[in-house]
């Protein structure tokens, strides 16, 4: 492992790895799940000091949104985004590669990068290996994500092996681009971490192929990705299974925006560390909120006279004062503090769900204590 960073398995049951991670920014420990703080804010009116409050280890931010509103350069200037949104744990960011596929039909692929029409004001932007790095460090992010393409999970296969031939040659780019950023003065984070990407759509030669390939490279950690994005749940798991052998177990492995609570049970099995989601802050924001039971959505008439907690024995925020009559009855009265309530849940819902799996690992019976949460998650 590089010397900005310690990544040390504690204990593994099967493919499940229980680790430590250290970076620059602090010690965390995996799995985890990382709150997805888009335009450095938690959707829901959630502030850094809440997720210090439901145990949140590291924010996940976005490149390309940070990007074209407020600007990386002048968070540069305001000294970076741990000091900008007063966060003092790790964050990592993304490259602006999902936009690449997310923004399918306002954008333009070429070896050098990708040319995009902004979806606030249209205006032509290109981004490519270099300009992603340079854009993340900028905001200084404790994690840098390498850019890459996201191909469609049921794409062509002669298109998916072109798109993950360029991301490897992508891949190679940033590395150098984020060596030369690292020693530069004027940058903020001088230990910046840089995370492989894994593609190949549901090919499972190509996603191993590929696997090798940036192994050799001796990041600081990998991620698969392009993965929820058509498949069935079935294909996902079948993939991560055939592929994270082949990534190295010595480093994080980072699932890329998955999933569901289950998703997760069962991507840890399969070897995955590292994880993010916007289903726990986008689902509160409508009212639909996490138990060990299962989803439920507090705007139904059946809880407008239940004045239980959303979930017997939770700490969160909401459960430790409030009913589920009154957050339902806030939803329906169309007042934010609904919304912040069940984010606040769902987000230390998640976390703490984290804690479980790990303490699980180290207890030595992951496989039957995973199966018998799934079941329990399907009571409702």
């Amino acid at each position: 492992m590089s010397e900005k960073s310690t990544y040390r398995i504690l204990k593994t049951d099967g493919m499940a790895k229980r680790a430590e991670f250290t970076t620059v920014h602090g010690t965390v420990q995996t799995p985890l799940f990382m709150n997805v703080a888009t335009v450095a804010a938690i959707k829901g009116a959630v502030s850094t000091d809440d997720l210090h409050t439901i145990d949140t280890q590291v924010a996940l931010s976005n490149t390309y949104h940070l990007h074209v509103r407020t600007g990386d350069k002048l968070i540069h200037d305001l000294g970076g985004l741990h000091k900008f949104m007063v966060w003092d744990r790790p964050i990592l960011t993304d490259s602006g590669g999902f936009q690449v596929y997310s923004l399918a039909k306002l954008r333009n692929i070429k070896e050098e990068g990708v040319t995009f029409q902004s979806h606030i004001d249209g205006h032509r932007i290109f981004m490519g290996p270099e300009e992603s790095m340079t854009i993340q460090s900028n905001l200084a992010s404790t994690i840098a994500m390498a850019f890459d393409e996201c191909p469609p999970a049921l794409a062509e296969r002669s298109y998916v092996e072109h798109s993950v031939a360029r991301t490897e040659r992508w891949l190679a780019r940033c590395k150098t681009k984020m060596d030369w950023l690292n020693d530069q003065e004027t940058t903020i984070n001088h230990k910046q971490l840089l995370f492989g990407i894994n593609q190949g759509a549901i090919f499972p030669d190509i996603r191993i192929e590929n696997a090798k390939r940036i192994s050799e490279m001796d990041l600081d950690g990998y991620a698969v990705g392009g993965l929820a994005v058509g498949e069935t749940a079935e294909q996902m798991y079948d993939i991560i299974e055939q592929t994270t052998p082949y990534l190295p177990k010595d480093k994080p492995t980072y699932l890329m925006g998955v999933g569901t609570p289950q998703n997760i049970l069962e991507a840890v099995e399969r070897g995955i560390d590292f994880f993010d989601c916007v289903y726990p802050s986008r689902n509160g924001r409508h009212g639909h909120v996490y138990t060990h039971k299962g989803k439920i959505n507090l705007t139904n008439k059946r809880y407008e006279t239940d004045m239980a907690p959303i979930e017997e024995g939770c700490q969160c925020p909401a459960c430790r004062t409030y009913s589920r009559a009154y957050i339902h009855h806030l939803f329906k009265a169309k007042e934010m503090l609904g919304m912040r309530l069940a984010v606040l849940h769902n987000l230390y819902f998640y976390n703490h769900l984290m804690e479980e799996i790990r303490n699980a690992i180290e207890a030595g019976n992951y496989h039957q204590w995973k199966e018998e949460t799934i079941d329990a998650m399907n009571e409702y």
